[in-house]
């Protein structure tokens, strides 16, 4: 491989092997954690912009013999950066209280660069990358899981009649089970009801200690509560 604009079958295949293993072990992982983009998905990826990438430097290898002639290998592998992110675009979703599908957004794009980094012959910054992806991914999601998931936020819903006090001593159960409330809204539920009915909506993080099933179960014991739910 002397010349820098030729490349031979033995390194294509090299390449795109490459890119399918390299891209199927970041897939791998969100395979497992049932993300909407996984095994496959990944592998593809990574397979079509290493693909990209050897079309943009070795594909018009014979218009360089032509006079006035001038070669820009990373216009196509630019492309890929920004189109990429439609695909990533897919996997975020909005559910009213969160945003999920971040982080397998972000691997679709890293998966797109290891293919671009194989593509042009990185063979080191593309699997090292890839090692580091998979540390992101599986070892701090192991870190965040433990000691970061009390963190996180929940939604809470509950059916009860209006009543005198039944705030009040929502609010106290929750805040004697240690849960932090951060935003609650009340609404009237329509219907024809012998009791005014209301839905209660709460936005809470829970300790690290406090179990949801006993949460529930300790507030469908207050007097006016129908139906709780949590998620």
């Amino acid at each position: 491989m002397n010349d820098p604009w030729s490349i031979d079958l033995f390194h294509i295949t090299l390449r795109l092997l490459l890119s399918m293993l390299l891209g199927g072990l970041i897939g791998f992982e969100r395979e497992q954690s049932s993300r909407a983009a996984g095994l496959r998905t990944h592998m593809l990826v990574c397979l079509g912009s290493t693909l990209i990438m050897l079309l943009s430097i070795y594909g018009f290898s014979d218009f360089t013999r032509l006079d006035h002639v001038q070669r820009d290998p990373a216009r196509l592998a630019a492309q890929v950066i920004s189109g990429i992110g439609f695909l990533g675009a897919g996997t975020i979703l909005y559910t009213g209280k969160s945003i999920t599908g971040l982080t397998t957004a972000a691997s679709l794009w890293v998966v797109a660069a290891i293919g671009l980094a194989i593509g042009a012959g990185f063979y080191y910054a593309s699997g090292l990358a890839c090692l580091f992806a998979l540390i992101s991914l599986f070892g701090l999601h192991v870190v965040e899981k433990r000691y970061m998931a009390h963190k996180r936020t929940h939604s809470l819903r509950l059916e009860a009649a209006d009543i005198p006090s039944l705030l009040g001593r929502v609010s106290h159960l929750l805040a004697s089970r240690g849960c932090d409330i951060k935003k609650w809204s009340v609404e009237e539920i329509p219907g024809e009801q012998p009791d005014r009915m209301i839905q209660i909506t709460l936005e809470l993080r829970l300790t690290k200690k406090t179990s949801p099933a006993q949460t529930i179960e300790e507030l469908l014991g207050i007097d006016g509560i129908r139906a709780v739910s949590m998620d």
